[in-house]
């Protein structure tokens, strides 16, 4: 398990990537082989637009409220499985960790759904630290746009720092 101390939590706040709008966003998106969603405003964005992407880690509430019910049945009618894992707040549990770890492992299988019991914001550290250099990992800044992280070697070294700090 991995605890957020609070010396890392300004740290996580600040946004790695390149930040988009919506329109943005799915013009980057059209022509990416594995896209890994984090958050549900996110997904939902992807879904209606018809994009989907190999995995997404959602936890059914956007900006620390309940999601509205047509963003809630659009999550739910994603994917050919889905996999629910407790995390709490502020951690980064074994269960989120390994579980997104394997979906990466099984990128090729796609259309995977991680729902999270607690909260799914640190998601994005092993998401970003596991998967191939052709995916392309995205997660929300609200009230701010989409953040769209390709997971290089610089990027990684910084995760890996996060993780071995927490």
């Amino acid at each position: 398990m991995h605890v957020l101390p609070e010396k890392l939590r300004d740290l996580l706040k600040t946004p790695v990537g390149k930040l988009v709008d919506e329109k943005g966003l799915i013009e980057l998106l059209r022509c990416e082989k594995h896209i890994i969603s984090i958050g549900d405003q996110v997904t939902y964005t992807l879904l209606k637009h018809d994009i989907e992407p190999s995995f997404c880690v959602v936890d059914f509430k956007t900006k620390r409220g309940k999601c509205p019910k047509e963003i809630v049945d659009l999550l739910k009618s994603f994917g050919k499985k889905s996999i629910v894992v407790e995390n709490p707040a502020g951690i980064l549990s074994d269960d989120l960790f390994n579980t997104v770890k394997l979906a990466i492992e099984n990128l090729e299988v796609g259309s995977l759904r991680i729902e999270v019991l607690g909260e799914e914001d640190l998601a994005s550290l092993p998401a970003i630290y596991f998967a191939p250099s052709d995916a392309t990992i995205i997660y929300g800044l609200p009230n701010k746009g989409v953040l769209v992280i390709k997971p290089t070697k610089e990027m990684k070294q910084k995760v890996k720092e996060v993780l071995d700090e927490m």
